[in-house]
């Protein structure tokens, strides 16, 4: 079975060797979508009886480990030198340091690396994370699917 739920998030970011208007800093409307697999979980009376895993609880893993630190963030490459000085030199700044540009597929990858350690099989039902979709807008996505990342 495979269940899926989607967050939103704001950040800023910019693609520096980009050679269209993604060059400048700007900021999106990011959506995440996760998609877990597993068994529906059979155990009578218990509070999960009947589903893979709770949708709340899907949710409160991915903001814990994902969503909170990336949400109103400016998302920098750790070669885009220039720009990381400047955000560095402001005090109290939500910066978040990635080895790659932050492209939507690098993006991508990156969630799905932290989300896959994040979610465990906890109930014995073969729980996997199976997919990360990431909109960087309404109309465009990239997806970081097991197996072929």
């Amino acid at each position: 079975m495979l269940i899926s739920s989607k967050l939103e998030f704001d950040a800023g970011h910019r693609i520096p060797s980009h050679n269209s208007q993604c060059r400048h800093l700007h900021g999106h409307r990011y959506a995440i979508e996760i998609t877990l697999s597993g068994d529906i979980i059979t155990d009578e009376g218990i509070a999960k009886q009947g589903m893979v895993m709770d949708y709340s609880e899907v949710k409160r893993i991915a903001k814990d480990v994902l969503v909170d630190k990336w949400d109103h963030a400016f998302l920098v490459y750790s070669g885009d030198l220039q720009v990381l000085q400047f955000l560095q030199s402001i005090e109290d700044h939500k910066t978040v340091v990635l080895d790659t540009p932050p492209t939507a597929e690098n993006l991508a990858l990156t969630a799905f690396y932290i989300l896959d350690n994040a979610y465990q099989d906890n109930y014995g039902n073969r729980l996997r994370l199976e997919q990360v979709r990431l909109f960087e807008t309404p109309n465009c996505w990239a997806d970081a699917i097991r197996g072929k990342i």
